[in-house]
């Protein structure tokens, strides 16, 4: 369990270190966190059974701090009431921001979801008739 909270904090760091070298608009722990996705789909052979997921220590880690997550959100919240006043000066542009941003990324998820569905059932479509010949 060590190594996989490492593991965590290690893509984390990887993340930060990316965005500081190359000036990404992300933050560090975002990068990190699709630096480790993409690990666990490049290394799955290696790391893991197929239909196991990820790494059984990982996945108990992951969990526990899903658990918590409610203790995760404290601090941001405290770092909003501290900036009231930004938010009463900058009201209307946040939250047009909120909701451009939540409807552009609906729409994106939507998409995504139709391309793969429609690419999976060519697959699956595929596969069948390989199965025939």
């Amino acid at each position: 369990m060590p190594a996989a909270f490492a593991m965590l904090i290690g893509a984390q760091l990887l993340g930060e270190i990316a965005r500081r070298l190359f000036h990404l608009p992300l933050p560090g722990p975002v990068i990190g966190m699709f630096l480790l996705a993409v690990a666990l789909v490049t290394f799955a052979n290696h790391w893991i059974v197929p239909s196991d997921g990820a790494p059984a220590p990982l996945t108990q880690v992951a969990q526990s701090l899903i658990g918590n997550m409610g203790l995760l959100f404290v601090p941001a919240g405290v770092g909003i009431v501290a900036e009231l006043g930004v938010l009463e000066r900058d009201w209307i542009p946040i939250v047009v921001g909120l909701l451009v941003s939540t409807l552009l990324g609906l729409v994106v998820t939507g998409l995504v979801m139709h391309h793969l569905t429609r690419l999976a059932e060519r697959r699956q479509a595929s596969a069948s008739e390989e199965d025939r010949a």
